[in-house]
Parts: C-alpha cells; structure tokens; sequence
C-alpha cells in the first residue's frame, strides 16, 4: 500500500478550512502565521512562498519578512518581538537555514512558546515529551502521526526504527511513536551514525521511520517482508537521464524496499506534503488557545 501524503494532506486541509470558517462566524477569529526569512536561500524563499500561498487559499492572515542577509541579530530579535506582541499573529515561524551571524537557539528562545507553532522552543518540546497536549508537535514528525493515523496503521506494541536523530524529526518522533494512544504505545529504537548492527536493528523493525538526509540508506535486504516505511527524507541525486540533471529520491531504496513492504511513503508525495498542512494545523490550535476557544468546538 502507498502512504499518500497528497491524499492525507488534503484531508488536513478540508478540516482546517471547516475550522477557520467556525473561527470566524462563531468568534469573528481570523488565525494569523507570519513567517520571517533571513537571506535570500533558494530553497527557503520558495518554501515561504508556497506557505504564504497556502495561507491566501485557506484564508489565514500571513505576513512575510524577508530581511536581509546581513541583517544584525539586533534587529531579528527585535522583529521577534514586535510579533510577539502583534494580537493578530497566533504562530510565528523562523526559516532556517540563516546567515552565520544569527544564533538560530538564541531566535528560537526568543519566540513566545504560545506562538511557536514549529514546536522548536524548549517549553514545547518539554510539553511534547510529558505528553502536554497544550503543547504544539513538530509538524514533520506531526505529519508522520497523521499519516499513521489517516490509514489506520496498527502501531501498538511494534517495534519501530527511528532512523536519525536530530531536533526536527528523529527525536520528537521518537518520543510522539512511544507514547499512549491508538496510533503510537511503539516500543522504539533511536538509530543514528554511531549505531553498531544497523542492518540488525532495521531487520526486527515492523515499523521504520528514515530521517537521515542519506539518499537510498535503507537497501532492501535490510527490512523484514511486510515492514511498514515512513521515508522522511527528501534527496537531489545525479541524473543525466533526467531533463533537470537530477531526480529526487528519499533515504530509502524504493524500488527495493517496496515488494517488501506492505505500506510505504513515496518521495515525493510522501511525508513532504504534510509538513506545511501541519504547521497550518498548529496556527489554528494557536489561535484557538490565544482566544481561550476549544479546538475540539469548532
């Protein structure tokens, strides 16, 4: 079975705009997301766009600050608070990469933990891991929830591989699969660069989550027949048959993995489309506990 992160994310949005829309005839709530960019990365500004398009569509106010690549770090934290203090803005995101004069965790601290809807801020990560659902989740591994979720993958008691173990994903996903509840109770594995017997490890996996950014890792004799395969990654490899010179592909070998597998994301198509359908999700829970309003009544 293919994981479709196009089909769940679409599901994501149909909630959210019957969210926005109670938002605003039963509380006049408009939810609000600015975003703030430093440097003009590619890859970032096309990113920002594409939120600040998202946002146009569903309805959610969004302002986009694009600042200089020398921008002091003075005046980034000073934007920070400026939005802080902006009733009209419920979630406040900060695009990395940034330029190397900005200390990225002395940014992220400076957010109020109540619009931090990247969940990057140690009070949320700290709700996070208590299970606090005041809290917000970051919205990749949120994603690989909903996903889980949308195709009502059996999840308790298995074993699941966490594959990498960064701040984004490999850790909060880590902590999101081992709680209680119908779509985690996973008895779970952190495996990272240091990790001796991966091939092992992998091979005792029902689930696998790969977050590494090492394209097509995980070859097919490293996985047990109907393995469950979340690929979080998203690589550009070398293609000269390929009209753009390169092709995209994840941390897993698809090709090899997938007869194996009895449910698989694709890359692309997978795990990507959800992280922006989540951070839009949190904008609203946001909103809703900035206004002291019941996400669950709308």
């Amino acid at each position: 079975m293919i994981l479709s992160g196009k089909e769940v994310s679409a599901a994501v949005y149909s909630r959210i705009e019957s969210q926005i829309a109670s938002l605003s005839e039963k509380h006049s709530v408009t939810p609000g997301l600015a975003v703030v960019l430093v440097g003009e990365d590619p890859a970032s500004q096309s990113y920002v766009n594409s939120k600040a398009k998202k946002c146009e569509k569903l309805g959610i106010y969004s302002e986009k600050h694009v600042l200089d690549t020398d921008t002091s770090q003075a005046d980034v934290l000073a934007l920070i608070d400026t939005l802080n203090n902006k009733p009209e803005i419920n979630g406040i995101l900060v695009q990395s990469p940034q330029p190397p004069q900005i200390d990225e965790r002395a940014i992220i601290d400076a957010i109020n933990p109540q619009k931090d809807v990247d969940c990057f801020h140690p009070v949320n990560v700290g709700k996070m891991l208590i299970g606090d659902e005041d809290g917000f989740v970051p919205c990749t591994p949120a994603g690989v929830m909903e996903i889980l979720a949308h195709y009502e993958i059996e999840t308790q008691g298995k074993h699941a591989v966490v594959l990498g173990r960064s701040n984004i994903v490999g850790k909060p996903m880590c902590a999101l699969l081992s709680r209680k509840g119908k779509y985690a109770n996973c008895t779970v594995t952190m495996c990272h660069s240091r990790t001796q017997n991966l091939n092992e490890i992998c091979l005792q996996a029902d689930i696998i989550i790969a977050a590494t950014g090492i394209p097509e890792m995980v070859r097919g004799d490293m996985v047990k027949d109907d393995v469950v395969i979340i690929d979080v990654g998203i690589n550009r490899v070398d293609d000269a048959s390929d009209k753009r010179g390169y092709r995209l592909v994840g941390d897993v070998a698809f090709d090899e993995v997938e007869p194996k597998a009895s449910a698989i994301t694709p890359v692309p198509g997978g795990v990507g489309p959800m992280t922006i359908a989540m951070l839009l999700q949190n904008t609203i829970r946001a909103a809703c506990q900035q206004n002291s309003i019941a996400l669950e009544s709308l």
